[in-house]
């Protein structure tokens, strides 16, 4: 089981501030946000600008999520 932390506009829109996914296979982020929306649409819009956070770094490109990994869902963030 995996557990995704969502945080900000991400909990808002979800109704949940985490979401827990079962797989067996690493997934890229195409197939993270595939089971994310499935478990929550209204995330389906925030697919561009969120970021993915896999175990306390970002998901860099190409890497992949295993099993049991720590995700986190992080939405745009500007600050001074």
């Amino acid at each position: 089981m995996t557990r995704v932390f969502l945080f900000h506009t991400l909990k808002d829109s979800a109704g949940t501030d985490r979401i827990d996914l079962a797989f067996d296979k690493p997934l890229d982020a195409a197939g993270l946000w595939e089971l994310l929306i499935a478990h929550a649409p209204a995330l389906a819009s925030h697919r561009k600008s969120a970021r993915i956070a896999c175990n306390q770094g970002y998901l860099a490109p190409g890497e992949r999520i295993h099993p049991g990994d720590e995700v986190a869902l992080i939405p745009p963030v500007s600050g001074g």
